[in-house]
């Protein structure tokens, strides 16, 4: 996982639910979970769309002062800042928090490149809002190599972590949008950075910089986009219930199930998540909902306690209306802005490499151009993948041409 976790109730535990973990580029020990608890919710108010300068304007901003060592040893700073964006789920305006660094020295002449990071999965509650945490709950581990090449780099908590409000988990327009304003709001925050901007995200995050992609050139303009490098992306979940049978999930399907309720009872009000979630993960949400590497002992527990019609839809009716759903914020939605780049893990159990091959082939259709690396020894949001992505975007700025794998005509 790239960091070591302190919180270690039970060895089979840790072990049994490191997919789950997974999600997230590493976990949460016991202090940061403490400091997390302490930090107030940022109250946001309903108001129109931004629109043209007032996308990504930044509201307020603050200097952090307990960044992870890893960056300030590089010489990079991080601004803590709440920015303007858009909800994808009814048009409203919205307000972010996000962290941009700055890395050491002189911009080059045309000004900093800027990369905007998509976290991977760290929970649907306040408390796990990456930027409370002084490693970003681990996303610092993608933020360092980034910083040595000499970008600005942005990262999104994403809407309703941290702020008042929802957290529309997996609805890719919305994360789209908080991606392309933290482009806007480092911006505003280091003068000294040009329009030319790339994506990188890893699950739930490879969905937002996926989708980044797709939204590039509208909801983007005035910027110029590179490409995104999209890890494991939660593109296309509508497999997890193709035949209604619960006994399919694999166990990391089944601790995501109530983050996946969450976000689509945001979309759709009128769910009823007992037709999709019973037993032990339905009568403790305090455990289930929790930060993902929080209470691990007790969603070991809950784990040990799942039945096999504890998990999936009650009826063939309830699969198909939860797939719809599922159809509905599945990528690709449009074509992409720009070249892109996808990975995926052999060894995944939470989002299988075939829904995502099947997501690549329906993108290439639409004339998208994306190298699509299947690693067969990598699990789920494997680290081992970034370097490479790293040298991708590097390779993208530098302006070599995009590998394109897709197979045309």
């Amino acid at each position: 996982m790239g960091c070591e976790m302190k919180v270690r109730p039970v060895r089979l535990a840790v072990a049994a639910l490191a997919g789950v973990v997974a999600l997230t580029a590493c976990g949460t020990d016991a202090t940061t979970m403490s400091q997390l608890a302490e930090n107030p919710v940022v109250t946001s108010t309903i108001s129109a769309a931004p629109t043209g300068d007032q996308r990504g304007a930044v509201i307020s901003q603050n200097p952090v002062q307990d960044i992870d060592a890893a960056i300030t040893e590089i010489g990079a700073t991080a601004t803590r800042v709440l920015y303007r964006s858009t909800s994808g789920v009814d048009g409203s305006g919205s307000e972010v928090v996000g962290t941009v660094f700055t890395p050491a020295g002189t911009a080059p002449e045309g000004g900093w490149p800027v990369v905007t990071v998509g976290h991977g999965t760290t929970g649907v509650t306040d408390e796990c809002a990456p930027s409370s945490s002084p490693t970003l709950l681990g996303t610092t581990s993608v933020v360092v190599p980034l910083l040595q090449r000499g970008y600005v780099v942005a990262v999104s908590d994403y809407q309703g972590l941290g702020t008042s409000g929802p957290h529309p988990y997996l609805e890719p327009n919305t994360a789209a949008y908080d991606l392309i304003d933290a482009v806007r709001a480092a911006r505003n925050v280091v003068p000294e950075v040009s329009t030319r901007w790339a994506a990188i995200g890893i699950s739930q995050g490879g969905q937002a910089s996926w989708s980044a992609a797709e939204h590039a050139d509208e909801y983007g303009d005035g910027l110029e986009f590179v490409g995104s490098a999209n890890l494991s992306p939660a593109a296309d979940l509508s497999g997890i219930v193709s035949d209604g049978t619960a006994d399919q999930l694999s166990l990391p399907q089944k601790m995501l199930l109530p983050y996946l309720l969450e976000g689509l009872g945001v979309l759709h009000p009128d769910m009823n998540p007992d037709d999709y979630m019973r037993g032990a993960l339905a009568d403790n949400p305090e455990v289930a909902l929790s930060c993902l590497s929080a209470n691990l002992s007790e969603k070991w527990s809950i784990a040990t306690q799942l039945t096999p019609d504890d998990t999936g839809p009650r009826t063939e009716a309830d699969a198909e209306r939860m797939k719809g759903w599922l159809e509905d914020i599945a990528l690709p939605q449009k074509g992409a802005a720009g070249p892109m780049l996808v990975v995926v893990g052999g060894r995944d159990n939470l989002i299988l490499p075939q829904w995502t091959s099947q997501a690549v082939s329906n993108a290439c259709a639409l004339g998208d151009v994306i190298e699509f690396v299947s690693n067969p020894d990598e699990g789920h949001a494997d680290r081992r993948a970034v370097p490479a992505a790293v040298q991708w975007i590097a390779d993208r700025f530098a302006g070599v041409p995009a590998p394109d794998t897709c197979q045309r005509g």
